[in-house]
């Protein structure tokens, strides 16, 4: 459609779209400039085009009942950021600008307000991650992303294009959808780099991404006198990032003046991450609101009343900004005759300043990983969550987890959350009447824990596992499965005519590990039914949902069976380190009301697998002939440092271990350990159970670390020369 216009046409449209200056400053002296804008979190989710319409209605109605002239919403919001490869789908796009109409429609929502949502848009050929603004119920503006995100876990270079045409707008036809709702009302609006004049203020966008770049949009608009930069994520959660993220939106409303609205989701839309919200508002480097990072509530909207005459005078103050704003580029401003500030109400007082919100990383794991499973459960049609709890560190803190998960949806639904009561009532097969249950009641009613013992399992991980799971109130089973694993052993004997032995009665590695790993598969086997049975077996209509509960280290080491308790249907600690979650579950023995998990914290890891001697016990990091925190340092080197086998050594023996009791050749056959034993199990990964991310050294093979499983695990040139290095280190000595 664009290419039948004619030259003249486009560039009459070009003229009046693009030629307007910031004009605001003709205003009367003693007017004030003090805007109520908002902001929010939503829980959006792929492909639900009815509940995201939903939630961003809402989100509108509340921002509007607060006073806001200007709501901004997540990125991709209308369809949900995580479709991925259905973004190639036509019905993806058609169905997010339907969205949009069914918003444009509702004269009454639209009234009065600016919106900018996020969609999919295709412009001459491209699709393109965009900003849609709406002013009172009209369509006036559609900015695209100028940098996309296409590292670590995202790929978003595979679905769609950058402009890069900078401080460039043309004439876009609207969607069959939303023609009718175009400014002019012949279907075509400005599409590209530009910023939207009103009668009192200026507004300006970027995407997410953009805010972390060098060349961030924010620094151009700020030079170009606007007022107002917003930005529409979605921005995961990672153990420790949150400060980043912060300091990154103070610096872009600091250093060059402003208002910095930032929205984000919140939630699990249908993959492994987990949205953390944090919606904020921040006022020449200062933070002005904050909504919560961790949430079970499907809609937050965050507002704050800002003195646009503040971000001037902030501006005017620093004179070699000032000199900058004189030569820089001129973007284009889309000329549009509405109001950010209230002229028929008495202006509110600025909201005032405060500090950033930030949790322990021990609050993090108890509340990120909780608020995913919870959406996980009430999207996946299931009636509850089924754990092998074994009394050790990883099961103890996935059930933690699993207990605080009910004690936010219980808290959420006395406090008036009617969604959430709604899907407690659903989840847990209770009538309307029901009272909302308390968390150790819900637990009861969709936590099931089960503790899988054999002979090789101690009484004192029988008796953790036992406490624990009443101190949470799930509905927990102690059984033993010797019978079942001695009728697999007993079908290898019949077969071969041969018995294996363990490496304590005098059986070969080979023997010894294909013994463990039975008893691992029989209970992963015997969880899953289980799982899909127990709802039965107590006149219950669903299934459970499996919980893993290996971590982030014994996935980088390969310390797990494949195909046992590892694989299940998700895996809410997968991407959290040991020595995290240790210090959660010190944390959660005092402040979660589950005080065996400082008795779990307290004793050594230990698979129980095999058995157990008045002169041997296994151990966990026996076993690896590596300890946790050894681990950990190998992952952080591996993955966020990027360094191989020859370079790690290297950082090792001359900077992190530089005053560790070690001999270069004994740093030197640590490394060499790890390659070996991480490359000989990387097939492991391809099978990994989906796990929360929350840690940068996560080696989940699905998208975030991809790498190939099948190494030459010798490494014989790399070795070779960690070898020479640590001959030659020792000689100079």
């Amino acid at each position: 459609d664009d290419d039948a216009q004619s030259q003249g046409d486009r560039e009459r449209r070009r003229r009046q779209h693009a030629h307007a200056e910031p004009r605001h400053s003709s205003r009367a002296h003693g007017d004030m400039r003090n805007a109520t804008l908002a902001t929010c979190a939503l829980n959006q989710w792929a492909l639900d085009f009815d509940g995201n319409y939903e939630r961003i209605a809402q989100s509108i109605a509340l921002a509007k009942a607060q006073g806001a002239r200007y709501r901004v919403g997540p990125e991709l919001e209308t369809c949900g950021y995580g479709c991925e490869d259905h973004f190639h789908e036509r019905d993806t796009e058609t169905h997010a600008w339907e969205v949009i109409g069914k918003l444009c429609e509702d004269k009454e929502l639209m009234a009065d307000v600016a919106v900018d949502v996020g969609a999919p848009a295709t412009h001459r050929g491209a699709r393109y991650n965009c900003r849609v603004f709406i002013v009172n119920g009209e369509i006036v503006f559609v900015r695209p992303k100028r940098a996309l995100a296409d590292d670590g876990n995202y790929r978003e270079g595979r679905w769609f294009v950058a402009w890069t045409r900078v401080n460039e707008t043309e004439s876009f036809a609207l969607p069959t959808s939303c023609a009718m709702y175009a400014r002019g009302g012949d279907g075509t609006v400005p599409f590209g780099d530009g910023a939207l004049e009103f009668d009192d203020g200026s507004l300006g966008s970027e995407t997410c991404e953009e805010l972390w770049t060098p060349d961030a949009p924010h620094i151009s608009l700020a030079l170009n006198g606007v007022d107002v930069v917003s930005n529409g994520s979605g921005s995961h959660h990672q153990l420790r990032k949150l400060d980043a993220r912060m300091n990154l939106i103070k610096s872009a409303s600091g250093k060059a003046g402003g208002v910095y609205l930032y929205s984000n989701q919140r939630g699990c839309d249908g993959g492994r991450l987990y949205y953390d919200g944090c919606a904020c508002v921040a006022v020449n480097g200062e933070l002005v609101a904050q909504g919560k990072q961790f949430d079970v509530s499907d809609v937050e909207v965050v507002t704050a009343t800002v003195d646009l005459d503040e971000v001037r005078s902030h501006r005017g103050a620093f004179q070699s900004m000032s000199i900058q704003a004189s030569n820089v580029p001129r973007i284009p401003f889309i000329r549009v005759p509405f109001r950010l500030c209230d002229a028929d109400s008495t202006p509110s007082a600025p909201t005032t300043t405060r500090p950033v919100r930030f949790h322990i990383p021990e609050e993090e794991i108890a509340l990120g990983p909780a608020c995913w499973l919870w959406d996980y459960l009430r999207r996946s049609g299931a009636s509850g969550y089924f754990l092998p709890l074994s009394g050790g560190a990883d099961s103890a803190s996935t059930a933690a987890i699993v207990g605080n998960m009910c004690q936010l949806v219980t808290k959420a639904a006395n406090d008036g959350d009617e969604t959430v009561a709604r899907d407690i009532r659903r989840i847990a097969q209770l009538s309307d009447a029901d009272p909302i249950p308390s968390a150790q009641k819900l637990a009861e009613l969709i936590f099931t824990t089960v503790y899988l013992g054999t002979d090789n399992s101690s009484a004192e991980t029988r008796e953790r596992a036992t406490a624990l799971a009443k101190e949470i109130g799930a509905s927990h089973l102690s059984v033993v499965i010797d019978v079942v694993v001695a009728a697999v052993v007993g079908f290898f004997v019949m077969v071969t005519g041969k018995t294996p032995k363990f490496k304590v009665d005098g059986g070969s590695n080979a023997e010894n590990l294909a013994l463990q790993n039975i008893q691992a598969r029989v209970r992963m086997v015997l969880s899953f039914l289980l799982a899909q049975l127990l709802p039965w077996v107590r006149g219950k209509n669903g299934f459970l949902l499996v919980l893993g509960s290996a971590n982030v280290d014994e996935g980088l080491r390969g310390y797990m069976t494949k195909y046992d308790c590892s694989s299940a249907d998700v895996n809410p600690i997968g991407g959290i380190s040991k020595s995290d979650l240790r210090s959660f579950l010190r944390w959660g023995a005092n402040n979660l009301g589950y005080p065996t998990l400082a008795l779990v914290e307290e004793a050594p890891p230990t698979a129980e697998l095999e058995p157990i001697r008045e002169d041997y016990v296994q151990t966990d990091e026996e076993d690896m002939g590596m300890s946790y925190d050894e681990l950990g340092v190998y992952g952080r080197l591996r993955k966020i440092s990027r360094l191989g086998p020859v370079a790690m050594y290297e950082r090792l023996s001359k900077v992190e271990w530089k005053h560790r009791n070690l001999t270069p050749r004994e740093i030197a056959e640590k490394v060499k350990k790890f390659f070996f034993f991480y490359s000989c199990n990387r097939h492991k990964m391809t099978t990994l159970t989906p796990s929360y991310h929350a840690e940068n050294y996560s080696p989940d093979d699905n998208r975030f670390d991809q790498r190939p499983f099948l190494y030459n695990v010798r490494w014989p040139w790399q070795f070779r020369r960690i070898d020479e290095l640590a001959a030659k280190t020792e000689a100079k000595r």
